[in-house]
């Protein structure tokens, strides 16, 4: 399965988003530290669901790492957030 439906499942699963964008950004980096042929290494992540409501940007980060997990984490090398409630 692909990386990016990987992060998709473990985070309808672990916030239940009313809004879940996830852009395979790699091909734009192409030449930079961590990019790989055929993408998936640089990935842009949009989410909004309430359980990020009254966390800080720390703790909405954390929040979405731990429900990647260590292995989705591990295969990627960037990823950008923008993480709102």
């Amino acid at each position: 399965m692909a990386i990016a439906n990987d992060m998709r499942a473990r985070l309808q699963a672990a916030f239940e988003p009313r809004e879940l964008e996830i852009v395979d950004d790699s091909e734009s980096h192409r030449g930079h530290a961590g990019y790989r042929e055929g993408g998936e290494s640089h990935f842009n992540l949009r989410i909004r669901a309430s359980a990020f409501a009254g966390q800080s940007r720390l703790q909405r980060h954390r929040a979405v790492h731990d429900a990647l997990g260590p292995d989705i984490v591990g295969r990627i090398h960037a990823l950008s957030m923008d993480i709102g409630d």
